[in-house]
């Protein structure tokens, strides 16, 4: 989930050109945060409107063998669209048309343990630390051929672009990042929040344990689901919907990747060293450069920082956003609107 509070914490064919308002979505910022006096706005959709990407691709890439959604003209500038946790590749099933109708090729990836994607070696060590999320997408991108792309994503999805931007800039165009600064690491992880802060975490420490280990395996689609209903709390989604992400959490790997991802930040379990040198840049706070909006549900149920708290990790030209209407943590999902065209503004940028 969105978890940096325990850190400090881009037309359509046939575009319309109008004027709106940035109290439309909440904007706020700096002058350069401004909404431009006429832009491209795509549609509006309804969540929901869309149950498929068709058939996904699969693809060799560093330790894994990915599994994809490919959408939109191959020749289109990418956009890689990352989700996050106890979610999957559906978050974006309304996104991913509205940017690939604009022009835009997406590749929407499983995370390692999720969906279709697999290891190569079950020697490899099923590591969940933030670094290797993100070197997994710089993998995928030699494999697909990629130099550049915008990455657009939320909770580990949003770390995982946070991370690309910081130590890859030249492989990010611009980014679009789901309540803010994310990047985090151990040794400021080892800082006690206050006991209402440090409750929000509580499957954190449930995950620290052999207890809640056996837990999460035997109860994941359980699990998962109140996850959701606490993560969003005024977003009524069905079973079908529900049902249609957590098949992605059958993956083999998924409760073992889940849970050295959590025990990793606690300094509970030990990465792998060939990523030191990668945490030990993180966990010097890097500013980000790349051109960047943020975004935030004003209903958001999950652990997340003010966006006050990261504006100053964002050194390019940046845009903040709280999308409104009841809008909880998985904000492609449950405003695809608004996330799509924060990918199409920044885009511009």
């Amino acid at each position: 989930m969105s978890e940096e509070i325990n850190h400090h914490r881009r037309g359509f064919l046939g575009i319309a050109v109008m004027s709106i308002a940035a109290a439309e979505l909440g904007m706020i910022g700096t002058a350069d945060a401004q909404a431009k006096t006429e832009r491209v706005v795509l549609p509006d959709i309804k969540p929901g409107t869309n149950t498929s990407f068709g058939p996904l691709k699969q693809i060799d890439a560093g330790v894994l063998s990915i599994g994809y959604a490919d959408v939109g003209p191959a020749d289109g500038p990418v956009v890689i669209l990352l989700h996050g946790w106890p979610y999957d590749i559906y978050s974006f099933v309304d996104v991913a048309p509205l940017l690939a109708s604009a022009g835009y090729r997406l590749i929407v990836p499983y995370l390692r343990g999720y969906g279709t994607t697999r290891f190569f070696s079950s020697e490899t060590v099923r590591n969940g630390q933030q670094s290797v999320v993100a070197a997994d997408i710089i993998a995928l991108m030699d494999a697909l051929k990629i130099p550049k792309a915008i990455v657009a994503g939320y909770d580990w999805g949003a770390r995982t672009a946070n991370i690309v931007a910081a130590l890859w800039p030249e492989r990010c165009k611009a980014m679009v990042s789901v309540s803010g600064y994310l990047i985090g690491s151990q040794e400021a992880n080892k800082k006690p929040l206050p006991p209402r802060a440090e409750l929000a975490w509580w499957y954190q420490f449930y995950f620290a344990t052999e207890r809640g280990r056996q837990g999460y395996e035997s109860n994941r689609h359980d699990f998962a689901k109140l996850i959701w209903q606490i993560a969003s709390p005024k977003w009524n989604f069905d079973d079908a919907t529900f049902d249609r992400s957590a098949e992605a959490f059958n993956n083999p790997d998924h409760v073992a990747v889940v849970i050295h991802n959590y025990r990793w930040r606690l300094s509970l379990a030990a990465g792998e060293p060939q990523y030191d040198d990668l945490e030990r840049r993180l966990a010097e706070g890097p500013v980000i450069t790349v051109p960047t909006i943020t975004l935030e549900g004003d209903a958001n149920g999950a652990p997340h920082p003010d966006p006050a708290s990261y504006r100053q990790k964002f050194s390019g030209k940046y845009s903040h956003r709280t999308i409104k209407g009841g809008i909880g943590h998985n904000l492609p999902q449950e405003a695809p609107q608004a996330f799509a065209q924060a990918v199409v503004e920044v885009d511009g940028y």
